[in-house]
């Protein structure tokens, strides 16, 4: 299928961010569309930096419009960690490999695979539909999503729901029974500057106020630290259903036993009972012998949704006094229903293609371009449908290692978005 070969020529674009730029891929993406008689637009927020939109005219002009978003740039990848070149697109054991490959040029692909070959066959939507690919997802998105949606909302005009990322593929609990976790919630995003000063000196002397001291400590205790357990209503109906669906006990008490049992996705549905903040980076000084006059690091921090006040009160117990505390980059939590028509769309889609599937809600611990969408007025939600190996750890692959999909997912993935967007 088509899907193959356009997943694996977008990974060939080296869209790494920083480094590098998306303005290839996006005019790769925009050929693509045009072909099939689309007018693309590409926008750059700066050079380089570019994004592109289309709209596809359904059938009932009445209906809202739906977005279709996914992001072009990746994160970096050291080719000397990898079985393959990160940037090869190489084809093994039945998998597509490369940066970028779940995360998210596989999605980018379905969504050109999908409208390619309808349009091909003069098959309208039954709504409008507009679709974007666009920028600095990875640095969080001021130059992408969150450009396009202050500078540009009239491209979007008539949008009233979104699917992206991080959402429909599954998780298997039986050869009769595979979860399709649908995103329907994700963390706030607040990444932090901590700073601490205090007196600069001679470092053979005796100095009771050290700027490097006092950061440590605090970023020990941060780093320590359990954050409380928050049970949103997403978390609680996903792990009602997980559990129920595999047999584990549940106690809304003590919900971190039953997420232990889940296996490898415990990472991530574990950090979406409670806020985190999490120290990744440290910088102080400039000579050995030299007590530098201020020292900082970097956190990333999130929060849950409706729970980021709590955050910030708890972290500032935790920093103390002698530290200073301010947002590089923040960005708001989400949160919608696992109802109505689109859902039922989605759900109807998936089962369509695995009479196996059961679809849920979960909420994301990290966060997508759906942060800013969500401010046009949409219902956001992560729905890249793919239907997984069991033996394969997806999440472990979102910025990691050796990054692959299965060519089968891929392909799966095309008809289910090809029957939802029949259906929605």
């Amino acid at each position: 299928m088509e899907v193959v070969d356009l997943c694996r020529d977008l990974i060939r674009i080296d869209s790494t961010n920083p480094s590098s730029n998306e303005r290839l891929a996006a005019e790769y993406v925009a050929g693509k569309l045009a072909e099939i008689g689309l007018q693309p637009t590409v926008l750059e927020s700066e050079p380089g930096r570019a994004s592109v939109v289309a709209r596809v005219e359904g059938t009932d002009p009445a209906r809202g419009a739906l977005l279709l978003h996914g992001h072009l740039d990746v994160v970096p990848a050291d080719a000397a960690d990898w079985q393959v070149d990160p940037f090869s697109g190489e084809i093994r054991d039945g998998c597509v490999w490369g940066r970028g490959a779940v995360d998210m040029k596989d999605m980018d692909a379905m969504m050109l695979a999908v409208l390619r070959q309808r349009l091909r066959a003069g098959r309208r939507p039954p709504r409008d539909l507009v679709l974007a690919f666009v920028a600095d997802e990875e640095a969080g998105g001021a130059k992408g999503a969150g450009w396009l949606a202050r500078r540009h909302p009239e491209l979007f005009e008539g949008c009233t729901e979104a699917i992206s990322e991080v959402g429909g593929f599954s998780l298997t609990v039986a050869d009769d029974l595979r979860l399709y976790l649908i995103e329907t919630a994700e963390k706030g995003m607040a990444w932090l500057r901590l700073t601490a000063t205090g007196r600069a000196g001679h470092g053979s002397m005796v100095n009771d106020d050290n700027a490097v001291t006092a950061l440590c400590a605090a970023v020990a205790r941060l780093g320590r630290h359990t954050f409380p357990v928050h049970m949103t209503a997403t978390v609680r109906t996903f792990l009602e259903a997980t559990t129920e669906a595999l047999g584990v006990e549940f106690d809304l008490d003590d919900p971190d036993t039953a997420v232990a049992q889940l296996g490898p996705i415990a990472r991530m549905v574990g950090a979406t009972l409670r806020n985190t903040a999490n120290p990744t980076q440290l910088d102080a000084g400039y000579k050995v012998n030299v007590i530098p006059q201020a020292a900082t690091a970097f956190v990333d921090g999130r929060f849950l949704p409706g729970f980021e006040a709590d955050f910030e009160q708890e972290l500032d117990a935790v920093l103390g006094p002698a530290v200073q505390r301010e947002y590089v980059h923040h960005d708001i939590a989400l949160e919608t229903g696992f109802d109505g028509a689109l859902v039922d769309a989605m759900a109807a889609a998936l089962k369509a293609e695995d009479s196996a599937a059961r679809p849920i809600p979960y909420c994301l611990s990290g966060g997508t371009d759906a942060k800013s969408f969500s401010t046009l007025g949409m219902r956001c939600f992560g729905f890249s449908p793919l239907r997984l190996p069991p033996e394969l750890d997806f999440t472990a692959l979102f910025h990691g290692v050796d990054e692959r999909v299965p060519v089968s997912s891929l392909q799966f993935g095309v008809r289910v978005l090809d029957r939802f967007l029949d259906g929605c």
